[in-house]
């Protein structure tokens, strides 16, 4: 049998299984359900599944491929120096759950822009919808694009499966089983793929460590002498110097972990503030085991492409019309001619070419999907909910009965379906391969807005009660940081990296306390 039909009849199980949980689920759900679980979500459940969320298939496919990247377009991420910004990530998840957890569980929140709302105006409220709508839909797509894509390469092309459809059928497969349950249904089925991605990490550590016959050791001492291991980026003008990505880092979680509706949509389905704690902090621990077992596997692929004939090299690449190196893998075959592999593709070259045996071939794309759904299931869920309740305030409508909300929200469910859609196409026509790199720099310009919002709301009393004002500074203050970034980057040889979400998020403060009225205003 055709190894791509054997490799596709597993994740049509897989599907399958997820129907089912679906179905147990949803069952005498509401619209409480969808949005917040009705706040009988298990902390430690949360926990789990929000790894599978925030890892996706970028940490799955793009994480491995930073160890051996000399430079993509003006990042240089190599060795394990993204290891810098795990870090960062992990100080960010502190700062989410000792600040932004307790506000949001004393004003009993379903929507965290609702705070805006009541801290400011009903301005305010929406604006901080619309750019997280905008920020999770561009993310999500990306993220997905990076999985779709893979899958398309190296089984469904083969099968003259096109792109579209490969899009279209796993849309609709992620609308199947989120369409009833919403977040009560997440929070079970993202533990289960959250599970199937570290059985992938682990069985495909074991199974390269066998095949190198080294022990962890062993093999960590073959990367050090490779130069893989390499930890700290000390140049001040490149974008990854490991303060940049460290600062970076902990604003990025703050941003979209903290003040992102899908993210906190799972948090505050918890029933206690002391519970939701426990499930970030427990979450933030194991997320720097679990970033650290990708960077080692990325190290691993290397050395059993090298073992398997593979030539490492550096090629020039043309990036936004500048000359980059790229690592990259040269696979001759038996008349002497080489395939460069990328090192994004790598672990699925080896995985899905044959490399591996059927097994280990079957473990990876099981957890491939894992990462997959995760991306777009509650970003599908989260964009739907904040939609209906920041913009349309389903909750808030008296006239409306509780079936006719309903109708609507699944309305409305299946617009951004199509909006999801459409945004993998266009990933799909830009075709960039450093998705990891690009999602950072989206959420830069997209959340720093939220970042801003946020910290003049929680940090000062001051009041901006006239309309339109809060709007013209979060659309003014992105203008201006990509000004900055375009007028740094070309005038000097400092490379402006993932700090541009606190330049960004300082703009917007400073420019909302310029136009604030100096009366405190106390939340009502």
């Amino acid at each position: 049998m055709n190894p791509s039909i054997v490799l596709l009849s597993f994740v049509f199980a897989y599907f399958i299984g997820l129907l089912v949980i679906a179905y147990f689920t949803s069952r005498n759900s509401d619209n409480q359900s969808f949005f917040i679980g009705n706040r009988k979500s298990k902390w430690w459940l949360v926990a789990f599944g929000m790894i599978g969320t925030s890892l996706s298939g970028v940490t799955f496919i793009s994480v491995p491929g930073t160890v051996g990247k000399a430079t993509v377009g003006d990042y240089a991420f190599g060795g394990f120096e993204y290891y810098m910004m795990v870090l960062g990530f992990f100080i960010g998840y502190f700062i989410v759950a000792f600040v932004l957890l307790p506000l949001y569980y004393k004003m009993n929140l379903t929507s965290i822009y609702t705070y805006l709302g009541r801290r400011f105006n009903v301005e305010a409220h929406k604006i901080g919808s619309i750019f997280f709508i905008v920020s999770r839909s561009i993310g999500a797509t990306a993220r997905l694009y990076l999985v779709v894509n893979v899958l398309q390469i190296f089984l469904l092309s083969s099968l003259g499966i096109p792109f579209w459809l490969t899009s279209v059928v796993i849309l609709l497969m992620v609308l199947l089983y989120t369409f009833e349950g919403g977040v009560k249904t997440i929070v079970i089925t993202d533990t289960l793929q959250t599970s199937f991605m570290i059985i992938s990490l682990i069985a495909c550590i074991v199974f390269i460590l066998s095949s190198l016959d080294l022990n962890v050791t062993q093999a960590y001492n073959q990367l050090a002498d490779q130069q893989f291991t390499h930890l700290i980026n000390t140049d001040v003008n490149s974008k990854t110097h490991f303060l940049k990505t460290v600062i970076g880092g902990m604003f990025i979680t703050i941003a979209m972990t903290g003040l992102d509706q899908e993210m906190m949509q799972k948090n505050i389905s918890v029933d206690n503030l002391h519970n939701s704690k426990k499930n970030m902090l427990t979450f933030a621990a194991t997320l720097l085991f679990v970033n650290l077992a990708f960077l080692f596997l990325g190290g691993l692929l290397y050395l059993f492409a090298m073992e398997n004939g593979a030539v490492y090299q550096s090629l020039v690449q043309v990036v936004d019309g500048k000359q980059s190196l790229v690592s990259a893998f040269g696979f001759p075959d038996a008349s002497g001619n080489v395939t460069n592999i990328m090192g994004d593709d790598l672990f699925p070259a080896l995985s899905l070419n044959g490399y591996f045996p059927l097994v280990i071939s079957v473990v990876f794309i099981i957890g491939l999907v894992s990462a997959l759904f995760p991306s777009a299931d509650g970003a599908l869920t989260a964009v739907t909910s904040s939609y209906c309740v920041d913009l349309l305030r389903l909750n808030d409508n008296e006239l409306m009965t509780e079936k006719q909300k309903k109708r609507l929200r699944i309305r409305i469910h299946l617009v951004f379906t199509v909006v999801f859609f459409l945004l993998i196409m266009a990933f799909k026509i830009i075709n960039d391969k450093s998705i990891v790199y690009l999602i950072m720099e989206v959420a830069g310009y997209t959340y720093g807005p939220l970042l801003g919002l946020f910290a003049f709301g929680i940090f000062t009393k001051f009041a901006i009660e006239k309309k339109g004002r809060i709007l013209i500074v979060t659309l003014i203050a992105p203008l201006l940081t990509y000004g900055i970034n375009y007028l740094v980057t070309h005038t000097s040889a400092y490379q402006i990296g993932v700090e541009l979400i606190v330049i960004n998020g300082l703009l917007t403060f400073i420019g909302l306390w310029l136009i604030s009225e100096k009366t405190q205003k106390q939340l009502a």
